[in-house]
């Protein structure tokens, strides 16, 4: 694995990072010389990534974490500081949706793991990783936001609300610590082509919904390795001395080239890509009338 040096000598640690966003987050900083720390769910996941990690030239060790879990999370950390003395930075990647459907069709059991992953799992991570960075005078914590961060988004509501705390809750953390030296930093990605987005589970009913999925994929999609490019940077020296940035990997100006370049390929008749969706239904958690279209609920 080439290193330039751009984290040479710090030690960061993300959760979530077996797979997607947060496994290109891990390579894009191990690429740049950190010591990178793992964690997921999944011990086989970990497991395996940490290998393939290290056959690539980097220092890695990782950890199961229901980032749900407090005792969990300090553990995490405990690990990360017994292999390498020190952290740096802290990136808050781990989150989960439920199925696409009406919040009240969906079951609390659902909701309740997405509020307890990409909620109480931000909150968990901030607090250890500021337990350490506070006396230090120094550290980089970057949360991930997603979708619903800014406005609300129907059929999505557990996950969107979820990302709108998640900035909420970034953006006053910065607002306390400001002249701490310690940058903390809101991270949207945009979409990004991922399982998160390939693998769907629907409500029963509510398929048709999902037809459009595949074009907005076209547009607006970017593999992973796109938004770790920006993570690395909120990671490096760039941004020493800043602290409440709230980044945007997909702006206007990405959402209207995308909108531009999907009607120039239509015009011109050219076939779209292959993009495979895996679709699953889900039977509803009450029995409530299909709100097609919005009309009905």
């Amino acid at each position: 694995m080439m290193r330039t040096g751009l984290l040479q000598g710090r030690v960061a640690v993300i959760t979530g990072s077996t797979r997607g966003l947060g496994l290109a987050i891990a390579q894009a900083y191990a690429r740049e010389g950190a010591a990178v720390v793992v964690a997921s769910r999944s011990a086989v996941a970990v497991e395996e990534t940490v290998s393939s990690l290290e056959a690539e030239g980097a220092q890695a060790i990782g950890r199961l974490c229901d980032v749900g879990e407090l005792s969990q999370v300090e553990a995490l950390a405990a690990h990360a500081l017994e292999a390498f003395g020190h952290l740096a930075v802290w990136v808050n990647n781990a989150g989960v949706s439920a199925p696409y459907g009406p919040t009240i069709h969906i079951t609390p059991k659902e909701i309740d793991q997405v509020m307890r992953t990409n909620m109480l799992g931000v909150y968990y991570g901030s607090l250890v990783a500021l337990r350490y960075f506070l006396p230090e005078g120094r550290g980089k914590l970057i949360n991930v936001l997603g979708r619903g961060a800014r406005q609300p988004v129907p059929f999505q509501n557990a996950y969107a609300a979820s990302k709108a705390w998640n900035r909420s809750f970034t953006l006053a953390l910065a607002r306390e610590y400001r002249e701490t030296g310690v940058g903390i930093f809101a991270f949207s990605p945009g979409l990004v082509d991922t399982d998160l987005l390939r693998k769907v589970e629907v409500v029963a009913g509510y398929e048709e919904r999902l037809k459009p999925l595949k074009t907005v994929m076209r547009m607006w999609a970017n593999p992973p390795e796109v938004p770790a490019h920006k993570a690395l940077w909120l990671a490096s020296s760039a941004t020493d001395g800043r602290t409440g940035l709230d980044i945007r990997v997909l702006g206007t100006a990405g959402m209207v080239g995308g909108v531009l370049r999907e009607g120039w390929r239509r015009l011109m008749r050219r076939p779209a890509a292959p993009i495979e969706l895996s679709v699953t239904s889900v039977p509803a958690a009450i029995s409530l009338p299909i709100a097609q279209g919005g009309r009905r609920g």
